[in-house]
């Protein structure tokens, strides 16, 4: 399990940008994290990631901290950031090379996934391209091929969809669902909440920093006072205070 507690962190220890963020992620599940711009979402995800260091509260898989053991703790993580980040001396082929070798996967284990996952998003042939010469769209296919080449334990994901055409789009779902038959947990951050409501098992809620709701849509609609409100309505009410 990915456990996230007591969590404080952001970039001044007198202002932090998130206060008190507690919750899970188990294997075989997808967690949705929403909420407004600027709520904390991506601050919450570099501090599980290592990327910050958290204020105070710890995150942990199976018990172990990024302190405790990093080997172990960064393996079994991997991360879609919002916005591409990628090598312009590097060729597409030379970033997959590069994520296979740092997680130390055997070549023909490499040739067999990263085929079928450059078939998938199409871009066979330009796996030999430098990725400057790229669509932004294509330059976020470049994190989605790298995440799903490892086949981590957890998948953190930071709007996921942006600048994606409608196939690739697809393809990114199915290979979320996938991901979470064959015991993948996923905490993805998306504003799409129609979509996070289709594909996610349970939700965070943040606004302002703080959690205000998490758990199932039933969860959250007992939390709230509720009954049967979609995660449109619950968003709304947890952001503003407004039922209908």
């Amino acid at each position: 399990m990915l456990s996230i507690q007591q969590l404080y962190g952001g970039y001044s220890r007198q202002f932090p940008v998130i206060k008190n963020i507690d919750f899970s992620v188990s294997p075989g599940e997808i967690v949705g994290l929403i909420g407004l711009n600027g709520a904390g979402k991506s601050t919450t995800l570099k501090n599980i990631l290592g990327l910050i260091t958290p204020f105070s509260g710890t995150v942990s898989i199976d018990g172990k901290t990024l302190t405790e053991d990093p080997e172990t703790f960064r393996n079994q993580l991997a991360y879609i950031p919002e916005t591409p980040l990628f090598y312009e001396e590097l060729t597409l082929w030379e970033h997959l090379e590069l994520t296979a070798s740092a997680y130390r996967m055997p070549p023909d284990l490499l040739q067999e996934r990263a085929q079928s996952l450059l078939t998938r998003f199409r871009m066979q042939k330009v796996k030999n391209w430098f990725p400057d010469t790229f669509s932004k769209g294509m330059q976020q296919k470049i994190m989605i091929l790298c995440a799903f080449l490892v086949k981590p334990r957890f998948l953190i994901i930071d709007e996921p969809f942006v600048g994606l055409d409608l196939l690739a789009t697809q393809s990114l779902l199915e290979l979320l669902q996938s991901g979470k038959k064959e015991g993948m947990g996923i905490l993805m951050s998306t504003h799409i909440l129609g979509m996070a409501e289709k594909y996610c098992d349970r939700f965070v809620l943040i606004h302002e920093g703080q959690m205000r709701l998490k758990g199932t849509l039933a969860e959250m609609n007992q939390q709230a006072g509720t009954q049967n409100k979609s995660l449109d309505e619950l968003f709304m009410i947890a952001i503003e205070g407004k039922q209908s």
